[in-house]
């Protein structure tokens, strides 16, 4: 059954991709109702279930779509994010002294999230083809360029954590497409000493959360209570968990909004070590598969905007996992397809039917 006129069959559809994202929305869903059935946020997993399903139809028209007429439109797809990104500094809707949204009738979109995907894709065109395997400082200066610019707009928003995400995509492709190791240690190098500097230019709730992480018990009543009743619903939930709905810290209110940044502190507290685990193994499974399709992309360009979704996908995964344990600092980085937030929701779908579109066309010339 032909999906393209490019001889693109459905047998190539990567169903086993998809069901297991399936499987991870669906533990998010339930796990965001499980927290908000009783709470001011009751009815949070009905709004969650609609982007997850309108997110679905972007999966499936991102894998009916040829990736590679993408990448040829990706420089006008930045630069319309760019364009979005500064408006929403100007326009935006300001929540809590932030300006992340843009609002779309009853509906807000944090733009950031989809501008990862447009600098994945861009990155993508840049290192399509032959690669050499000597890149210089001018290749680097490029790349850094076009994660920089969109990663500053979202950083002062202000949205640092968001903006961090830019980091993993920028090393994988450079990794990939072949950087010297020398390179990353003069970057590395570097980065340790501007943070000093940067240091200066951090807003003071975000010096707090710094300061928490190191030491959250020098005021567990204000800036280190979440990060301790969130170890402490972890750490409750013991083997088998208290059961859905059944977790004292997130039913009675001590860990606050548990059904976005900590998610998975609910998700453990109910569901104990055992949930835990197959959770895991779930996230663990996609980024396999995700490798997996990477290794037969087609083309040099497949390779690489599969590779830089692998990055953000696993740095969001291990940020707020180690979040949740207490094991770094909090940065407001959502758990992928399970923390409640539809842009989130919406451009993982969006990028993971681009992974799709790759892997259906690894047979196609």
């Amino acid at each position: 059954m032909a999906v393209s006129g490019r001889h693109v069959s459905l047998r190539d559809f990567d169903w086993l991709m998809l069901g297991v994202v399936l499987v991870i929305a669906a533990l998010g869903v339930l796990q965001i109702y499980s927290t908000t059935a009783d709470t001011r946020f009751a009815g949070a997993h009905h709004k969650q279930l609609f982007w997850i399903l309108l997110g679905l139809v972007g999966f499936f028209l991102m894998s009916w779509f040829d990736y590679r007429q993408l990448l040829n439109f990706s420089p006008w797809v930045y630069f319309a994010v760019l364009l979005v990104l500064a408006c929403t500094l100007l326009f935006g809707t300001e929540v809590m002294g932030a300006r992340r949204w843009i609002r779309i009738g009853s509906f807000t979109m944090q733009i950031s999230e989809f501008a990862k995907l447009a600098v994945i894709l861009l990155l993508a065109r840049f290192f399509n083809g032959p690669q050499e395997g000597n890149l210089s400082w001018p290749d680097v200066a490029k790349v850094g360029a076009v994660a920089g610019i969109p990663a500053f707009l979202i950083a002062v928003q202000p949205d640092l954590g968001t903006a961090l995400t830019f980091v993993p995509i920028v090393m994988i492709v450079l990794f990939v497409a072949g950087l010297k190791l020398r390179y990353f240690a003069f970057m590395f190098l570097a980065g340790i000493l501007a943070m000093p500097i940067a240091w200066q230019y951090m807003k003071p709730y975000q010096k707090e959360r710094i300061a928490t992480f190191l030491n959250p018990q020098q005021d567990p009543q204000r800036s280190g209570y979440q990060v301790l009743q969130s170890k402490i619903a972890v750490g409750s939930g013991q083997l088998w968990g208290k059961g859905m709905a059944q977790g004292t810290q997130t039913q009675l209110s001590f860990l606050p909004v548990p059904h976005t940044d900590f998610i998975f502190a609910a998700f453990a507290e109910e569901h104990g070590f055992l949930g835990v685990l197959f959770c895991l193994m779930l996230y663990f499974f996609l980024i396999i598969r995700l490798v997996q399709n990477a290794q037969m992309a087609p083309d040099t360009g497949g390779m690489f905007l599969i590779l830089g979704f692998v990055g953000v996908l696993l740095f969001q995964f291990m940020v707020n996992v180690g979040m949740v344990v207490g094991h770094l600092p909090v940065t407001g980085i959502p758990l992928p397809l399970m923390s409640y937030g539809g842009s989130s929701a919406l451009s993982v779908l969006l990028s993971l039917g681009l992974v799709n579109s790759v892997k259906m066309r690894r047979f196609v010339n």
